[in-house]
Order: C-alpha cells, then structure tokens, then sequence
C-alpha cells in the first residue's frame, strides 16, 4: 500500500458560512436539489458527527450507484471538515480509500478560497498518477457547481 498526498485549490464567489453549511451541515437536503442530475439521495447513519456513515446514492446512468464517507469531524467555526471516502465511488480495486480535508476561507474581495488536502490510499503495488487525481477532482466539480449555482440563484438558502 502507497499513500499519495495532493493539495487542490478553487475559488467560489459564495460565502465561506453559506458553502460550509451547503456541503456540510445540509448536505442530505441541499445535493439532492441543487444537483438532481447527479445525486438521487444523500442518507445519514444516526447523528452526523466524527465517525457516522454518509451514503451518495447516485443516479442511473452514472459510472458510479454509490459512495460513502465517513465522517472525520468539522468545526463550525473555522468552516473545515474531513471525511475518508471508504466504500464505492471510483475507489474500485486500486484505491483502499482517500482522506480529505476542506476548508473554506474568506477570499479577499469577498467569496471563498477553498482548499483540500486528499491522501489517496492504494492497493499493492499500484500508484496513481496526478492526472488520474485531476479526471476525479473534474467529475466532483459538476456537482460541486451545481450547488454554487443554486446557492447564487437562491441567496436565502443555507443562511
């Protein structure tokens, strides 16, 4: 087993709050809506804090039915989180999992800067290549616009 790091930055014209409380803490409600072309539903084991089990359910026709994270923890306060991405997705037969860690800051002028820091976990022998970790960080940011999109286009939601 290897263990890949990557480091991945983006910019966002929505608030540091409204997109943490979008990803985060409404998650299983906002996806679904802002991104119906993707995510079928979003389902949370018990309470979701550190340890609890997301399950994506996608919808037909996409390469993937699935995925689930489980849950490292978030602060509210500094808008960061962690998740490790344990079951389906694109982790297949070469990947044991993917680490991540988010955080979404004040970008000056306004909006957001959003980091991530990934470990990408492999098995055996196999070493993922930057443009492999480039193809995965292109297809979360469709629905990642989905949800910018509808938090522009609905400025009450997730205040």
């Amino acid at each position: 087993m290897g263990v890949v790091s990557y480091n991945y930055e983006s910019t966002s014209p929505v608030a540091p709050a409204r997109l943490f409380k979008a990803f985060v803490l409404e998650d299983d409600k906002v996806w679904p809506i802002a991104a119906p072309h993707a995510i079928k539903s979003i389902e949370v084991e018990a309470n979701p804090g550190p340890g609890s089990i997301v399950k994506i359910n996608f919808v037909k026709g996409l390469p993937f039915q699935y995925m689930k994270h489980q849950i490292g923890g978030h602060d509210e306060n500094k808008f960061s989180y962690s998740y490790s991405l344990i079951e389906g997705g694109p982790l297949g037969d070469k990947l044991e999992k993917i680490n991540y860690e988010n955080k979404f800051e004040a970008a000056v002028g306004g909006g957001t800067v959003c980091k991530s820091s990934m470990k990408f976990y492999t098995v055996g022998d196999y070493v993922i290549t930057e443009d492999e970790i480039k193809a995965l960080i292109k297809g979360n940011e469709g629905v990642y616009q989905a949800i910018e999109a509808y938090l522009l286009a609905n400025p009450d939601a997730c205040n």
